[in-house]
C-alpha cells in the first residue's frame, strides 16, 4: 500500500507542476496576442521611413556617411527568461558565423585586430549566462519579459550606444535577434540605409526630387534618428514575440508530457489497488473457510474485533 501511496503523491506533484506550466503557457500566449498589433505598427513605421529614404537618396545619395568605421558594435537580443529551447545558443552560434563572414569580406586584418575593434551589447539574462567571460562584451542589459518593459530596455541600450559613440566616434551597429519562423536576423542599423545605397541603378520612385525645409545633410540626420528608434523597437518587439512563441511551444510539449506521465502513474496506481482488493478478498475467503471448518467441528469461533 505504501508504494501506491507514493505513486499517488508523485502524481499529485506532477499535476501541480502541470498547472503551473499551463498557466505560464497561457500567459505567454496572451503576450503574443498583445504583441501582434504592436509589431505590425512598428513594421509599417520602418517601411514608411525606408520608403522616404529611398526617395530622398535616389537624388541625394552623396549625403550618406561612409559605410566603414573603426568600431563595430553588435547588439545581441536574447531572452530574459527560460523555457524557450536553444534560442539563445542558436543566436550566439549565428553571431559567431556572421562575425567570421564580416571579417573575411572586409580588408585583410588579423584576428586580434578584428576582435579588438568589436564591441558587444548583450540583452537578456539567459544570454548573459553564455557570455559571462567574453571580453568583447561591453555591457549586459536585462531584457524585457513583457511588452511594457521594452521602452526601459531600449533606453538603456541607447545610453550605452551614446557612451560608446563618445569614446570611439562613429559606430557600425548591427542588431542580431530571433525573427520567429525566419530564424536569426542580422540588421545593419548604423551607418543607416546602406542597403539602399547598394541598389544599382538608383531607384527613383518619382521624377523630381523631394522639396525639403532642411538641408539634405540635416534631413538625413534626423531621418536616421527616427529610423534607428523605429528599427530598434521593431527588433525588440519581434524578438519578444519569437521568445513567447517558442515558450508556448516548449511549455505545451512539457504539459503534454506531464499529462502522459500522470496517466501512466494513474494506471500503475489502479493496478496496485486492484492487487490490494484481490488480496483483501482472498483474506476474507480464507477467513470464511476457517469459520466454516470451526463451526462443523463444534469449536467456538470468536470473530476478530
Amino acid at each position: 500500500m505504501s508504494r501506491r501511496h507514493d505513486l499517488d503523491h508523485h502524481r499529485r506533484s506532477l499535476n501541480e507542476i502541470r498547472e503551473v506550466m499551463n498557466a505560464m503557457k497561457t500567459l505567454a500566449f496572451m503576450e503574443t496576442r498583445k504583441l501582434a498589433p504592436i509589431i505590425e505598427a512598428q513594421q509599417a513605421m520602418v517601411d514608411n521611413i525606408e520608403t522616404v529614404a529611398t526617395d530622398f537618396l535616389s537624388f541625394q545619395e552623396h549625403t550618406l556617411p561612409e559605410a566603414e568605421t573603426d568600431i563595430s558594435v553588435y547588439l545581441l537580443i536574447g531572452t530574459e527568461r527560460g523555457f524557450c529551447g536553444d534560442i539563445n545558443q542558436s543566436l550566439l552560434n549565428q553571431f559567431e558565423t556572421s562575425l567570421q563572414h564580416i571579417a573575411s569580406s572586409n580588408a585583410p586584418q588579423s584576428d586580434t585586430s578584428q576582435t579588438n575593434s568589436s564591441r558587444m551589447i548583450v540583452v537578456g539574462h539567459k544570454l548573459h549566462l553564455l557570455l559571462e567571460n567574453d571580453r568583447r562584451v561591453n555591457a549586459f542589459i536585462n531584457g524585457a519579459s513583457l511588452a511594457e518593459e521594452v521602452d526601459i530596455v531600449l533606453q538603456k541600450v541607447v545610453e550605452e550606444l551614446v557612451n560608446l559613440q563618445s569614446q570611439f566616434g562613429a559606430l557600425s551597429l548591427y542588431g542580431i535577434y530571433h525573427h520567429g519562423d525566419d530564424g536569426i536576423a542580422m540588421n545593419r542599423l548604423l551607418p543607416p540605409f546602406q542597403a539602399l545605397k547598394q541598389k544599382q541603378p538608383p531607384y527613383r520612385p518619382y521624377s523630381h526630387p523631394p522639396v525639403l525645409n532642411l538641408s539634405p545633410a540635416k534631413f538625413l540626420l534626423e531621418l536616421s534618428d527616427h529610423y534607428l528608434f523605429a528599427a530598434l523597437n521593431e527588433m525588440f518587439y519581434t524578438s519578444l514575440m519569437a521568445e513567447n512563441h517558442r515558450r508556448v511551444a516548449q511549455l505545451d510539449g512539457a504539459v503534454q508530457h506531464l499529462d502522459e506521465e500522470s496517466e501512466q502513474l494513474l494506471r500503475q496506481s489502479n493496478a496496485l489497488r486492484q492487487e490490494e482488493i484481490t488480496e483483501e478478498i482472498e483474506v476474507i475467503l480464507l477467513s470464511a473457510d476457517s469459520l466454516t471448518v470451526n463451526v462443523k467441528s463444534g469449536k467456538t469461533y470468536k470473530l476478530p474485533e
